[in-house]
């Protein structure tokens, strides 16, 4: 079976080293985003998925769109049975949905969390499960008909960067059994009135306050890697995990100083916070940021 694939980050990465190791699919090209500037100093890097294409020495790709000159073209030439689509950053255009059928994988349980930040959704609405949609592609965003599931429930400590690794891992697996699959399953139209949408995360979302201990702690917990959560001031929270949900305090007062961590009030509930990031500086253990500044308990934090 020759499959068409397209993807970017370490999520696509995941499911195309599945497809590749499986020795009835021959993966006949793959498309990525071009090289990327990343980081702080902006060195400009290949996606994973195009690391891995290299690897295997495959006919690679990376349009900035795909209506690009030869890109239809070169997907007509690899004669795909099916093309893969998992995090690629790009819509389809009916062009290239025409050539063969296109299946997504998108890591929410669709209808719910159509768009660019299902994973970080998942967890700001502490949901208790989330899992990977199988779907056939058309012209709208995340609405094709879906193909199968794969779900479980998440962990109330699960971070970011762990989800993300046990969706990728799903994803893999479900891919192939769709693949292989594909002409006996009869796919289920979308409840459109059920779909909730989800934009691309930005910096500023990281933002926060010592209001509601759940939702500082869920959104810890989302943003995790990037973008972090930080104060007004610019200075990062670390280590972060809920304490209590319901009790009132002050917001920021400094209930206690423990060993490495100190405990922080919000208007609802409390946190405990393991370290404290200042711009521009490393992180440092809470207790030693408030031993430096002359703060103790019952003090106003920031």
């Amino acid at each position: 079976m020759k499959i068409v694939y397209m993807g970017t980050p370490h999520y696509a990465k995941k499911i195309l080293e599945r497809l590749i190791n499986d020795e009835t699919i021959d993966v006949s090209l793959v498309l990525t985003q071009p090289d990327r500037a990343v980081g702080r100093k902006r060195e400009i890097k290949p996606s994973e998925v195009k690391c891995l294409a290299q690897a295997h020495n495959l006919k690679l790709l990376q349009p900035e769109r795909l209506s690009d000159d030869g890109v239809y073209d070169a997907i007509v030439e690899a004669t795909p049975d099916l093309i893969v689509v998992a995090a690629f950053g790009q819509l389809l255009p009916k062009s290239i949905l025409d050539i063969a059928p296109c299946i997504n994988l998108h890591a929410s349980l669709l209808p719910r969390y159509r768009g660019a930040s299902p994973l970080q959704q998942s967890l700001l609405h502490r949901d208790d499960f989330t899992g990977v949609t199988a779907m056939l592609m058309e012209e709208g965003l995340d609405s094709g008909p879906i193909l199968a599931y794969r779900y479980f429930k998440i962990p109330t400590w699960m971070t970011l960067p762990e989800l993300m690794e046990q969706l990728s891992e799903d994803a893999s697996r479900l891919t192939l059994a769709v693949v292989h699959h594909f002409e006996k399953l009869n796919p289920i139209v979308q409840h459109d009135a059920l779909a909730t949408h989800c934009k691309k995360i930005k910096k500023s979302d990281g933002m926060v306050a010592f209001d509601d201990a759940k939702r500082l702690d869920a959104k810890y917990r989302a943003f995790k890697g990037w973008p972090g959560i930080f104060v007004e001031n610019g200075t990062k929270l670390h280590a972060l995990e809920l304490v209590d949900d319901h009790t009132p305090h002050r917001a920021g007062t400094i209930l206690s100083i423990e060993k490495q961590a100190i405990v922080v009030g919000c208007r609802q509930g409390a946190v405990r916070i393991g370290q404290l990031q200042p711009i521009s500086k490393k992180a440092m253990d809470a207790k030693a940021y408030c031993v430096g500044r002359g703060l103790n308990v019952e003090d106003t934090l920031f």
